[in-house]
């Protein structure tokens, strides 16, 4: 049997993976917190989001993505129609399904949550650090970049 020794580095990454785990979950929570979605629910944020990156889609499309079942999703958007954030339309190559997409509100909506969220970190930012930490920090989203890209 081999015997392994400690390995700082592999420590320093794991506890390194810890914490930014929590951390990336905390300032996700604050800008909820801080910048509303304005009584929408996760779920429907979800799928506004979704339509917005990935173009019109179907209930059920919906749903396999977010691993719900379709009546659950039909409870979704029918929230998000009342509120003029989505519409149905025809799919042009089966009449039989309807494809959803953002109306001009939501986009709208989504650009303006977008807008109040990087308002707040902007003032956070220039608040909380001085310049030698604001570009530290600016050096840490560059790294932070490299990883979100796998």
């Amino acid at each position: 049997m081999k015997i392994v020794r400690h390995d700082p580095r592999i420590a320093q990454a794991q506890a390194t993976a810890r914490e930014l785990r929590a951390l990336v979950g905390k300032l996700k929570r604050q800008l909820r917190e801080k910048v509303g979605i304005e009584g929408l629910t996760l779920s429907q944020v979800t799928v506004l989001i979704h339509l917005e990156r990935k173009g019109s889609a179907t209930v059920s499309e919906l749903a396999r993505t977010e691993n719900v079942r379709p009546q659950s999703m039909g409870a979704t958007v029918a929230g998000l129609q009342a509120l003029a954030l989505l519409e149905g339309a025809a799919d042009p190559g089966d009449g039989r399904r309807t494809l959803l997409s953002l109306t001009k509100l939501a986009h709208e909506k989504i650009r303006a949550i977008r807008t109040a969220r990087e308002d707040w970190l902007f003032h956070a930012i220039r608040e909380r650090f001085n310049a030698n930490e604001q570009d530290a920090l600016a050096r840490g989203v560059e790294l932070l970049k490299r990883l979100a890209e796998g």
